[in-house]
This record gives structure tokens, sequence and C-alpha cells, in this order.
């Protein structure tokens, strides 16, 4: 079930559409034998139930949400079953009103579990990346953590996390058709090396929608000016944090690869939390595969510097593996 939100407080806006394109990850388009697809409206203020597949153009007061209902059924060549790797709901709808029309666009995974399944951990080795199937915002990241721990785990082992897979599971993604740059953003993001994920109009522009366009462009003259004297790096501490966790289309894993995701929120309430519920050490990571490792936050500091020496060589990687979780055992390390 997907909600529509106005969040505007005085504000009516109309949605005179609503399309679903389901997409099958992993297989292609001659092993698919058809889809069917339902969209069914569940307005809170309906009169009668709607028995077609037409979709009523509909009235969206202020301050209120409308829920839509998706069914979705499709057949596939037996021997594709298991190379499925998730179904990606790509979902478009309109806003008419006051300011014109234009499209809203979100999307979010239906996971294929078969073929994961829990395993003891390796005794021969110190660093264990878990595979597990593509999340999604509707896994929850604390339960997706007990799934996929080994059975073997100790209460010295450390789980740790890779910040983009919690922040997808958190639903910090946003579609970049969504994004609309301002000259301010596609400006700045010139400025920016082109591997940046600030180097483009729209992942600039989620910047400055998060931390202000006043904050990002004083963060910016600061940060050229360091630069200039040789001291780099000034911007991204001055532009907030989400300057350096914000991962720009390409940077995540399929299917969220069309889409910018932005840092985890509540990163050591969430390691708190999971570490109580599960006796084991959690961490939340960024990685890359040039020896870069951040910990966002730990439940305990003093395995800080024992998950940067695990993790110096990005054991769960940054394609496709499907390994956002690594379980570290402390005692090997030492």
């Amino acid at each position: 079930m997907v909600e529509i939100k106005n969040l505007q407080k005085r504000m009516e806006v109309m949605i005179p559409s609503f399309n679903v394109n389901p997409q099958l990850i992993g297989i292609s388009n001659n092993e698919i034998i058809r889809f069917y697809t339902k969209i069914k409206p569940l307005h809170p203020d309906a009169e009668e139930e709607q028995k077609n597949d037409y979709w009523a153009a509909y009235i969206l007061k202020g301050n209120k949400s409308t829920f839509v209902e998706i069914e979705i059924e499709f057949e596939i060549k037996n021997t594709s079953l298991n190379k499925v790797k998730c179904l990606w709901l790509d979902i478009e709808w309109e806003n008419y009103g006051p300011f014109g029309s234009f499209k809203k666009f979100d999307g979010f995974v239906l996971p294929n579990i078969v073929d994961i399944s829990k395993s003891d951990s390796s005794n021969t080795i110190s660093i264990d990346p878990i595979r597990t199937h593509i999340l999604g915002s509707l896994d929850d990241p604390i339960e997706i953590l007990k799934s996929y721990m080994p059975l073997n785990c100790i209460s010295t082992d450390i789980l740790a996390i890779g910040e983009s897979p919690l922040a997808v599971m958190q639903g910090r993604y946003i579609n970049y058709r969504n994004i609309n740059s301002s000259l301010i953003s596609r400006l700045i993001c010139k400025g920016f090396h082109p591997t940046s994920s600030l180097a483009t109009a729209s992942g600039m522009q989620t910047l400055i929608n998060i931390s202000g366009p006043t904050r990002v462009i004083i963060s910016w003259f600061i940060g050229g000016i360091f630069k200039f004297f040789g001291v780099r790096g000034m911007f991204y501490r001055l532009a907030g944090e989400q300057a350096r966790l914000i991962d720009d289309i390409t940077g995540t894993t399929p299917p969220y690869d069309k889409c910018i995701v932005l840092g985890p929120k509540d990163t050591q309430n969430f390691c708190i939390k999971a570490a109580k519920k599960l006796n084991i050490n959690v961490a939340v990571v960024d990685v890359n595969d040039l020896g870069r490792v951040k910990i966002l936050s730990t439940n305990n500091v003093n395995n800080t510097e024992m998950i940067k020496r695990a993790l110096k060589s990005n054991p769960a990687g940054n394609a496709n593996q499907q390994t956002p979780i690594v379980l570290i055992r402390s005692e090997k390390l030492n």
C-alpha cells in the first residue's frame, strides 16, 4: 500500500493520474511470460468503492493523505525463479493545482529471498561478508541483522552494516526525477571533482534542500578560499553531515542506481538498540575501495580502530555483491 500526502496546510492538490511500472531485476524480458497490475484507490472520503481500473482524478485536501493498494501478479519461466533478485515498483503520479502540473516519482523493492539462508560463519577467517536479499524500505534494519547474523555469533563479534543499505531501509532515497535543480546548484556543482556525488545539479540540490542554500553557498565560498591555500575538505566540514554521505545515482546497487540516497538517520540510537537486542556489537560504516573507512556510529567506541583495520580492504565491495553486512571476529584480529 502506498501513501500520498499533501504537505501543504491550505492548498488542495489534484491527482489526475497514478501509474505503476513493475520491473523484475535479475532476468531479461524474454524470461517474463506475463505481468498483471491492478491499482485500487483507497480514498478515506470516497463515497463508494471503485470497482474498475480507471483512475478518477482525486482532490487531496491540505495536510491530508490518501492511499493506493497495488496488486502485482507475474508469471515467469521456471528456470528463471532463482535468478530474480527483486521486484521494483516504479511509481509515478501527477500533481495538479495553482502551481500548474508536474509529475512525482517513488519506488520500492519487494525482495526475493528464496535463495538466501542463514548459516554458520567460517571459523577460519576474521572478516566475513554476509549476503542478503536486496534490501528495501519494507525491511526493518534490526530484524535484518537478526535474520542474517550467523548462528554461531558471540557477544564479542561485530556486525558492521553499510550506511547506504541502512538509509535505504529507512526510506531515505529520492528518485532523481523529483529533484528540481536551481541555478545555484547548477553553478556550484561544477566546482567539484567529477566522481563526487555533489558534482551534479541534482546531487547538489539535494544537499541544498537539506542544509539550506545560505549554508551551502557560504561553505562553498570558504571551502574555495581554504582550497586555494592547499587545505582540502573544508566544504564538507561546513556544509553538514549529509555533504559527505549523499550518494548520487549510480552510487548504489540496482534498483537504487537511479536514486539519490541520503545518509541514514539516528545511527547511534540504531547501534545501541540493535546491540542490546542481538547481544552483539553493531557499527554503521561508510567504506570505499580507496581504503577509506568512516565509522558513523557504534555501540562500543573501543572497537573503532579494530573496525577500521578490518574494513580497510572493503571486503563487502561497492558493486553488486549484495553483502551489506560484514561480520568481524574481534578475537581473531587481536
